[in-house]
């Protein structure tokens, strides 16, 4: 049987759920009948060594000079060339700007910046734009890559995040099928481009239960000597992870006289405001900032009691692997979360504000009732069902 070619985009391989979830997905599709090609716009991230070795890598030639274009205002990089004193080129940029402000989307800009890259020469049956909704990979894509089938992946809460309509309303078209990770990912989706319906399938991130058991098992976890109830989150220290409500729910529960730690696993760029707030809050020793870990999963095993605090998300990976194990899970009421947890069942489901956080913590800390009845359920939810995904229904779209 001739293997198809399929390309995957996306930004980089940092540690977060997008591309961990590649990665499971990479690990699962049958090799007999995929080439399989990533596309990545920066040579950079700690998951490129956890690429499988038969995967082609390749990254966009040219992309660190137009990066800043792309990414910095028009009417700023305008000014700049100006200052410089090279006015033919702030009057392109002053051009563009308007059109695109007209227009409301930046279609212009990128046909501009990638106006002397050629097309990728190789044809593929599939191109996958995955680190969606970025709107510079989805033109590419479709711009610029030569495939039978295109797919357009939509990882995040599009109400969330700086979707854009009017960009996803002229290029969305052209893609052969859109994936969602959540129904309600879909749900809102769909309700900003019902015509598109047709074209709209819901695929879960995929993990693989297995796997990750035996990753916990690998690893050392927690080695501090601390005795008292270990909390954990996981994911990038970033507003949208909402790590900061934990500062002030921790404050109280020391308050209160719980002998309590929390720990953050994950990087990013509010780390150094973070750390900042908990030195105001005096918890240095008990809000421990651990960064970024290829194997979190010893310490999702070892905590007593795993919370998800995000803003949004659009299938949050990092809970469905803290689902492996059987330690009480909390949840902010981001989009997917009730299609993971079961309210008051396999975890509690709480409002994203500092009370409604504080009381729910309280409530596994002080209930030995209800952190029995959540192991039990979450213990038999993981024995039927190893993965969370549909690789085989996502195999037979491909093929």
């Amino acid at each position: 049987m001739k293997k198809k070619s399929i390309l995957f985009m996306l930004i980089n391989m940092n540690i977060g759920g997008t591309e961990k979830a590649l990665l499971n997905m990479l690990e699962e599709l049958p090799r007999d009948q995929f080439d399989i090609t990533i596309l990545m716009l920066e040579r950079y991230g700690g998951f490129l060594g956890s690429i499988p070795k038969d995967v082609k890598v390749e990254y966009l030639d040219g992309y660190d000079k137009i990066k800043g274009l792309i990414h910095n205002p028009i009417h700023r990089t305008s000014l700049k060339f100006v200052k410089k004193g090279n006015f033919m080129k702030a009057s392109i940029m002053a051009v563009l700007y308007f059109i695109s402000k007209l227009r409301k989307e930046q279609t212009v800009l990128y046909k501009y910046a990638l106006r002397e890259h050629p097309p990728i020469a190789k044809k593929y049956e599939i191109a996958v734009a995955y680190a969606g909704p970025m709107d510079f990979i989805s033109y590419f894509i479709v711009h610029k890559v030569n495939a039978e089938k295109k797919i357009q992946w939509i990882h995040f809460d599009i109400c969330k995040i700086g979707f854009n309509l009017q960009f996803a309303k002229k290029h969305y078209k052209h893609y052969d099928q859109i994936f969602t990770v959540s129904k309600e990912g879909k749900k809102k989706l769909l309700k900003k481009l019902p015509y598109i319906k047709e074209k709209t399938f819901e695929f879960p991130n995929a993990i693989s239960s297995e796997k990750i058991q035996k990753l916990a098992e690998s690893g050392k976890g927690f080695e501090d000597e601390f005795d008292g109830f270990r909390i954990l989150t996981v994911g990038r220290l970033s507003k949208e992870k909402g790590q900061d409500i934990i500062i002030p729910v921790l404050a109280r529960l020391k308050e209160a006289g719980f002998r309590v730690r929390w720990y953050c696993i994950g990087e990013g760029s509010a780390r150094r405001k973070y750390e900042q707030i908990i030195k105001e809050y005096q918890l240095e020793e008990d809000l421990v900032l651990l960064g970024s870990k290829s194997n979190p999963y010893p310490y999702m095993k070892q905590c007593d009691l795993y919370v998800q605090t995000s803003r949004h998300e659009g299938y949050c990976i990092t809970l469905a692997e803290a689902r492996c194990f059987d330690n009480p899970i909390i949840t902010t009421n981001f989009t997917g979360a009730a299609e993971q947890i079961t309210n008051e069942e396999t975890g509690i489901i709480t409002l994203f504000n500092e009370d409604a956080l504080f009381e729910s913590v309280c409530r596994i800390i002080e209930n030995d009732c209800l952190r029995n009845k959540l192991k039990s359920n979450l213990q038999k939810a993981a024995k039927e069902a190893s993965k969370c995904g549909n690789l085989r229904k996502l195999t037979e779209f491909l093929s």
